[in-house]
């Protein structure tokens, strides 16, 4: 059947626009517009819908809350500048974390959404759009009042992540009665007081969401975080940023394509399963394709000069992850046709007691890679309400990689745990170049199984393989995969451990290879066609 033509006066007719400016926003950087933001935002709501623009000026704002069927559109020119907290004890600035009760599974970042420079909660058909700026010039990175200026770096403990970079640590702390859980949420450090601000975008249980053709600099804890919502569509986004660029938390239904994101001290895109909104939920049916990730210093990939500096053990984030918030599960996901550079690769994790199944990576590019290119990882730290053992990491296919330069430490590594193997793994079409330089005390080592440390490869320590390590998997496909070495290393290319039912062939290794590449240990029903240093046959 086909649908009805509207009439001649309804195609005539087209959402109505609202400019800020006629509602009293200024936009000349230094006058605070919220309230004239807000207002036009409340007069489209009232209308029923329609766009809301920005012209070219700079308009300094706390919290703009979103409404339903409304279009925020930052016009070529138009900057949207978070703007600072007030001073510690005085009221204003950002709206306050919204009411509940204690998240004691997740952290306050992940779980309080209304401190955003721009929020929005159970709304539907919302989009976000530029060509204009949002930089979040005022926002905390998640534990201080305001994040230091772009590219200033406070010293840091060694071995520690960057997570203590603030320039005014002393805010008044957070009032009401903290009782630390077993994961040790909440407590003080990481709770914000009311009036300042940790996310350029905050959505929670929206639907029909789209955020387009926008430059997001410097944003604090999050550029773009949305959880638990329907059909959300991140398109031609570029963020450069302090700590995490593209979140997507317990969603169904999600495209981000054409993105460039450089977040040296977090993760790039990152697609999450976590119990911040209070449920679990599944994230599924999500595509991420034609995207960039990069850890160069912050806003260096945006003036171009892409500055390589390493401040910090494991070299800057900046990747695409599953995890490691996993508490509601992953499935049917698709990655493909993306660019690394300068950065960590690419993580599945699961390690929350719930599933990560059907997921499908093709088409890679890596270059400097800090740590493993590919890490498979089911593991039991359990974050969640009710988890009592391991989840499941099982139908994974990983197709068409290239990673060059990859740090020593680590090759491509696939760990489960005992009794709780990862499954189904296939990864083929793989080449992998290896700085090398492993040593026989490397070889020797044995790594721990850190079932409920926060998976990250560097704290497993270097890998007594330099090219492949698998322990705790079952049925895993290998096809061809090309492993070298810039330089010589006394490791192994190849260790599989504990490891039942896989399939190898057409494994390529570098200069004249022997069996002493590969350490097989606890290894069953293995069958090898085609692979240097060993001969075709079935174990």
């Amino acid at each position: 059947m086909n649908p009805p033509v509207p009439a001649a006066a309804e195609r005539s007719s087209a959402p109505p626009e609202f400019d800020v400016r006629r509602y009293g926003a200024v936009g000349d950087g230094r006058t605070l517009d919220t309230a004239a933001l807000n207002r036009a935002i409340a007069a489209a709501s009232a209308a029923g819908g329609g766009t809301v623009f920005l012209p070219a000026g700079d308009y300094l704002s706390h919290s703009v809350r979103l409404q339903s069927r409304i279009t925020l559109e930052l016009r070529a020119g138009a900057t949207l500048i978070a703007a600072d907290p007030p001073p510690p004890g005085q009221p204003g600035g950002y709206d306050a974390p919204e009411d509940g009760p204690p998240n004691q599974f997740q952290d306050f970042g992940h779980s309080r959404f209304r401190n955003s420079l721009l929020w929005g909660e159970n709304l539907e058909h919302v989009t976000l759009r530029g060509p204009g700026v949002i930089y979040g010039r005022g926002l905390s990175r998640g534990n201080g009042r305001i994040a230091l200026p772009v590219g200033q770096v406070a010293p840091q403990p060694p071995g520690h992540l960057p997570d203590v970079l603030e320039a005014d640590g002393a805010f008044a702390p957070f009032a009401g009665p903290l009782t630390p859980g077993p994961f040790g949420y909440p407590h003080a450090k990481d709770t914000l007081p009311a009036g300042v601000g940790n996310k350029a975008i905050g959505l929670r249980a929206c639907r029909h969401v789209t955020v387009q053709d926008l430059t997001i600099l410097h944003a604090g804890h999050f550029a773009i975080l949305a959880t638990a919502c329907d059909n959300v569509t991140v398109d031609n986004v570029f963020i450069d940023t302090n700590r995490d660029g593209i979140d997507i938390d317990a969603c169904c239904n999600v495209r981000i394509s054409n993105c460039s994101v450089n977040s040296p001290w977090d993760d790039g895109i990152c697609i999450k399963s976590s119990f911040g909104a209070g449920v679990l939920r599944p994230v599924e049916n999500v595509t991420v394709t034609n995207c960039f990730v990069s850890g160069f210093t912050e806003g260096t990939l945006y003036d171009g000069t892409r500055e390589r500096v390493i401040r910090h053990r494991g070299g800057p984030i900046g990747r695409i992850k599953l995890g490691t918030e996993a508490s509601g599960g992953f499935r049917n996901i698709a990655i493909t046709n993306c660019v690394f550079d300068f950065c960590r690769g690419l993580a599945l994790e699961q390690v929350d007691g719930s599933f990560m199944e059907d997921i499908v990576v093709s088409n890679l590019t890596m270059r400097e890679v800090m740590n493993a290119p590919i890490f498979i990882r089911l593991a039991g730290r359990l974050r969640a309400p009710g988890a009592t053992q391991p989840g499941t990491a099982t139908r994974i296919a990983i197709s068409n990689v290239v990673a060059t330069d990859v740090a020593p430490e680590h090759g491509l590594f696939i760990a489960g745990l005992p009794g709780h193997p990862v499954t189904d793994v296939r990864l083929s079409g793989i080449r992998l170049h290896s700085r090398g330089g492993g040593t026989a005390a490397d070889a020797a080592r044995e790594v721990p199984e850190m079932v409920r440390d926060y998976p990250e490869p560097m704290l497993f320590g270097p890998l007594p393989a330099w090219g492949l390590y698998v322990r705790h998997a079952e049925r895993i496909q290998v096809r061809d995969v090309s492993l070298h070495l810039q330089r010589g290393d006394a490791r192994p290319a190849v260790e599989l451990d504990d490891v039942r039912a896989a399939d190898f062939a057409g494994v390529r290794l570098p200069g004249q290879t022997s069996k002493d590449e590969w350490v097989l240990t606890g290894v069953t029903a293995l069958r090898t066609r085609d692979c240097d240093g060993l001969p075709d046959s079935v174990r």
